[in-house]
């Protein structure tokens, strides 16, 4: 079956109801087709036909892998998957760079975003969220992509660990499972950092369905990835401007909303720039407990990390590191081994030095460190704390 009469049927039904007919369908194919067509380029035309208007074409099925965790497209036959075992190639092939393109476009269109040579690169989500979970749609166009359209879809799925399964799982340790039950009892504000896919926002969504289930969570989020188990759980999402330039409603709009809101725990979700102002600004708001997820290398480089986005946001350097030291009192770092395995990797502790603040690692899992102690001392004192176990925080 040619891609020459694909086109030429889709020509055809342009306009009309029947590019959704299958007989419609099998009727222009064989009008194109001089009459000539067999059932097989009937069955093949349907099949190119829906791949080109349907779902995500020939990326469908995998989606249908409960295991992939992104799927990526950098050539007509470089189709590739991620997993629990890594990055690997697939079969899936398209027709051409043209019929990527398409999809592309197509899939940009359905999230509500523009896609072309004047503007050639798109991030959104796809609607619906289906059995697959919600997936978020990346893809940039030529010349900016130089050797072709390269598609990325991220596949978030509805939690479904909690801490408890992350220790069968391996994600942690039987004592660096103590330790974060006990941060999350003590209520103490943390960042969970890692690099992307280390594993970052399940260990959040975790760490947040072992909230106190009298405590009200309030999270805001530029796209809405965080699903804990928890009844108090209420997410607010920013939103961009539409084409026009209206519409946008942003993080910073979003927190002053969530203090209306009567939180117990306010949490602002993946930070990736400006909005470290607003994250900031959420946890000093007499909210124990807090949380966010940011991308860095390790918890000693978190307040250069900061600096650099808070620079963004027009923060200085002073105000950034004294707000950090108020807000946060623990930095949980997530890796990603050779073999896809997720794990806590360190815990760090954030303290002041001088006018600026720090962070030492005070836990790896295995290791005996000389700091160790102290992160336990903290966890004691504050769990003996009248704020500790307080509900109900008064909101602004």
């Amino acid at each position: 079956m040619s891609t020459d009469l694909v086109e030429r049927v889709k020509a055809r039904l342009a306009g009309t109801e029947g590019v959704t007919d299958a007989r419609a369908v099998a009727d222009a194919v064989r009008a194109e087709a001089g009459g000539v067509a067999g059932h097989l380029d009937v069955l093949a035309a349907l099949k190119l036909l829906d791949d080109e208007l349907v779902g995500v074409g020939p990326l469908e099925r995998l989606l249908g892998s409960p295991e992939v965790t992104d799927i990526l497209v950098t050539a007509p036959d470089e189709v590739w998957v991620d997993g629990p075992d890594g990055l690997r190639r697939t079969d899936v092939r398209f027709a051409s760079e043209d019929a990527v393109r398409g999809l592309a476009q197509r899939l940009a269109l359905a999230a509500g975003r523009r896609l072309d040579d004047a503007q050639p690169f798109v991030d959104g989500w796809l609607p619906g969220s289906g059995p697959a979970g919600r997936i978020r749609l990346h893809a940039v166009l030529p010349p900016v992509a130089a050797e072709g359209t390269c598609l990325s879809l991220r596949v978030l799925r509805p939690a479904t660990h909690d801490l408890r399964s992350l220790r069968r799982l391996g994600t942690v340790d039987d004592a660096g499972l103590a330790l974060l039950e006990a941060i999350v009892s003590a209520r103490l504000a943390f960042l969970v950092t890692g690099a992307t896919g280390s594993g970052k926002s399940t260990l959040l969504a975790a760490l947040l369905g072992a909230v106190d289930t009298a405590e009200r969570i309030v999270c805001v989020e530029d796209v809405g990835e965080l699903q804990p188990k928890h009844p108090q759980f209420v997410r607010l999402v920013a939103r961009p401007p539409n084409v026009e330039g209206a519409g946008e409603v942003t993080l910073r709009e979003l927190v002053r909303q969530a203090l209306r809101m009567r939180p117990d725990r306010l949490v602002v979700g993946e930070v990736r720039g400006r909005e470290v102002v607003e994250l900031l600004t959420a946890l000093n708001t007499g909210h124990d407990g807090g949380a966010g997820t940011l991308h860095a290398n390790a918890p000693a480089e978190v307040p250069a990390r900061l600096e650099a986005l808070a620079a963004l946001g027009g923060l200085s350097r002073e105000a950034l590191h004294s707000q950090l030291a108020a807000a946060v009192q623990i930095v949980l770092h997530m890796k990603r081994g050779p073999s896809g395995r997720r794990t806590l990797a360190e815990i760090g502790m954030v303290r002041r030095e001088g006018e600026a603040v720090r962070v030492d690692t005070v836990w790896r899992p295995g290791e005996r460190l000389t700091r160790d102690s102290e992160l336990t001392t903290v966890l004691v004192a504050r769990r003996n704390s009248p704020r500790a176990g307080r509900v109900g925080a008064a909101s602004c």
